[in-house]
């Protein structure tokens, strides 16, 4: 018990003290930066780009969703795989393709003679977030209409309503769980989006932050701004839960249900692959053909020496922040499923809430701290791998648990039957059997840390760099043609990580 509540107090230590330091702000003071112009526009600029990706991500999901799932389109398998690969693409590299695609020197003018501009603002921004984030909103609303009852919008159409109707009133209902979940994940990570916006030169709260922090104008301000964030954030939580609660929407009547109809498109069957090969050519093969057009025109001189050195700085704080990770997790997820009670949940609770709060204030707030009240680890490779285990620590716990509750309590009991010692029947028994879930909680860690630009940035010693470090500055430099090997580097990390997940899944017994 005492490892999984210190594990869920270290949670929220850091998030206390910024609360704590920005409270050490005048009153007069207060009004002053809170009522700012800047604030008020940086405010609406960040929920406004929260909106255009929801909108977004779900107009290309939804459809795509509904093709997989009921219409006759071939392909329905290849079609879902492309559709969850740009997980692997992370945002500030989908904005890095989009950048690199246009332009004087871009591939459309070399190849084609098209000079689009530069793209920018909340447009850019929304776009690349949104064909990286897409994903969480297919997969959500794809399980969701796979598993809903082809009987009740049978119901309503034997009723006299149209399709479309049956549709609107009937089916979609019965997604808003789903999609309610989903925008929750796009939302936190469109808030917590430090490097795609930054490369879209949009000012929103978490670039008004890492500003105000990294050009040390007013410590404070940057205190307020990451609180104003967290407070965006709580809310989310807070009114998707609100929105779902209460919902009933298991089936009432008995009997087996039926299989999903297939509705035979006809000739609308090559305008809806053309849908789905457009999504797949603008999150996948932009992406792809736009590092092959730059690795191409590297000239010379790029020090092709410092990419190793990369990849070893990447790996010196993935890999041991995804053992930490884990090692919290298995505590946290045991005494949670093992000996529930209100405090287990919420030990629980916070390393979700820890992966819930955006990454620049979780930073932030881990700087603050770190300098009040352990200075000598401020920027060390200690607190860099500290904060992102403590980040990314929920990753791990949900495939810990969910492996803990199949498991469940007899297996040990047993083992204690022929003179174990409890800890000797964990260790003989449970923790073997826990292999597979926490390497895939390994493995979800590692991809995220491999990923993460805005933690790093804040927190990394001096002189250190990642691959997500030098795909963020080079792109923001305009040396596309330097950026272009950590690109590939980074959809090759995250893509041969998933192809390891899923090769432990399918050898799980």
């Amino acid at each position: 018990m005492l490892p999984a509540i210190v594990a869920g107090g270290m949670m929220l230590i850091p998030l206390v003290y910024l609360v704590v330091r920005a409270s050490a702000t005048e009153r007069s003071e207060l009004a002053a930066i809170v009522l700012r112009p800047f604030t008020l526009e940086v405010t609406l600029n960040t929920l406004a780009l929260v909106g255009s990706v929801l909108a977004l991500a779900t107009a290309i999901a939804l459809p795509l969703a509904l093709i997989v799932t009921r219409t006759d389109v071939p392909a329905k398998r290849a079609i879902t795989i492309l559709a969850t690969l740009p997980l692997a693409i992370p945002g500030y590299v989908m904005a890095y393709a989009l950048i690199g695609l246009s332009g004087y020197y871009g591939p459309l003018n070399a190849f084609f003679g098209l000079r689009l501009p530069r793209p920018e603002g909340l447009f850019g921004a929304a776009l690349a977030l949104s064909l990286y984030t897409f994903p969480y909103v297919f997969l959500n609303v794809r399980a969701a209409l796979l598993g809903l009852d082809p009987a009740l919008e049978e119901s309503a159409r034997s009723l006299g309503r149209s399709p479309r109707a049956a549709f609107l009133s009937v089916t979609l209902p019965h997604l808003r769980p789903a999609l309610l979940s989903a925008w929750l994940v796009v939302a936190l990570y469109t808030l917590g989006d430090y490097g795609a916006i930054a490369l879209m030169r949009y000012d929103v709260l978490s670039s008004a932050i890492f500003s105000q922090y990294a050009n040390a104008f007013e410590v404070n301000y940057a205190a307020w701004l990451a609180l104003m964030l967290l407070a965006i954030a709580a809310a989310f939580l807070v009114l998707e839960g609100a929105l779902n609660r209460g919902r009933r929407l298991a089936r009432t009547g008995t009997g087996t249900r039926r299989s999903v109809p297939v509705v035979r498109l006809g000739r609308w069957r090559w305008p809806a692959l053309g849908f789905a090969a457009l999504v797949h050519l603008a999150s996948l093969g932009v992406p792809a053909l736009v590092i092959a057009f730059w690795l191409s025109r590297a000239p010379a001189d790029v020090d092709w020496a410092k990419v190793p050195a990369t990849v070893l700085g990447t790996l010196s704080v993935a890999l041991p922040a995804a053992a930490l990770a884990v090692a919290i997790a298995v505590p946290v997820a045991l005494v949670a499923t093992r000996w529930p009670s209100r405090l287990t949940y919420g030990i629980e609770r916070m390393t979700y809430f820890g992966y819930a709060v955006p990454a620049l204030p979780f930073a932030l707030a881990t700087v603050f701290f770190t300098l009040a009240v352990v200075p000598a680890l401020y920027q060390t490779l200690a607190i860099l791998v500290i904060a992102l285990a403590l980040h990314s620590a929920a990753l791990a716990v949900g495939p810990v648990r969910v492996r803990l509750l199949q498991i469940g309590p007899r297996v040990e009991e047993s083992a204690r039957s022929f003179g174990y010692s409890a800890p000797a029947a964990f260790r003989s028994v449970t923790l073997p059997a826990l292999s597979r879930s926490v390497l895939a909680g390994a493995i979800f860690v590692f991809i995220m840390v491999a990923k993460e630009l805005p933690i790093t940035l804040i927190l990394a010693p001096s002189g250190f760099t990642t691959m997500a470090m030098n795909v963020f500055s080079r792109t923001h430099e305009g040396m596309l043609y330097e950026a272009a090997p950590y690109a590939a580097l980074m959809i090759a990390f995250s893509a041969i990580s998933v192809a390891l997940m899923l090769r432990s899944e399918r050898d799980r017994p």
